[in-house]
């Protein structure tokens, strides 16, 4: 969970401070402001998304440093959504191939999550049993 916020706060940061640089990565030509078209919001999308991953990113840090479970489950579903997303999006042409690390990185972070998750509660014996049966 830490590893993965600080790295979407990283490439949030990168995105807000180079955001050609973030384009790059992501597979996408940058173009100049001044051969930009009429009605064309890339840097607006990026500034968005980027303040997005920045925000997330702390998300997960709080959340790791502060162990908080359930925030971890709730991941799982939505990772493996976000992965069948980004996938979708190269499949079907909508994104280019550099968005397939996206879905892939989402989609093993949604699985190792849940493994960790359910190596975690089998190793813990009665985690969860004892307050029920107490109530």
């Amino acid at each position: 969970m830490a590893a993965f916020g600080v790295l979407a706060a990283t490439m949030g940061l990168v995105g807000l401070i180079a955001p050609d640089a973030l384009l790059r990565l992501m597979g996408f030509t940058p173009v100049a402001g001044s051969r930009r078209g009429a009605g064309d919001h890339t840097p607006a999308f990026v500034t968005a998304s980027s303040m997005a991953a920045l925000n997330m990113g702390v998300y997960y840090v709080l959340a790791a440093l502060s162990d908080w479970k359930a925030f971890f489950r709730w991941t799982v579903p939505f990772r493996l959504l976000t992965c069948a997303v980004f996938m979708l999006a190269v499949i079907g042409g909508r994104a280019p191939s550099g968005f397939l690390g996206v879905g892939l990185w989402e989609g093993i972070g949604a699985l190792a999550t849940g493994a960790a998750l359910r190596h975690e509660s089998r190793r813990a014996p009665g985690s969860g049993q004892v307050s029920a049966a107490v109530s």
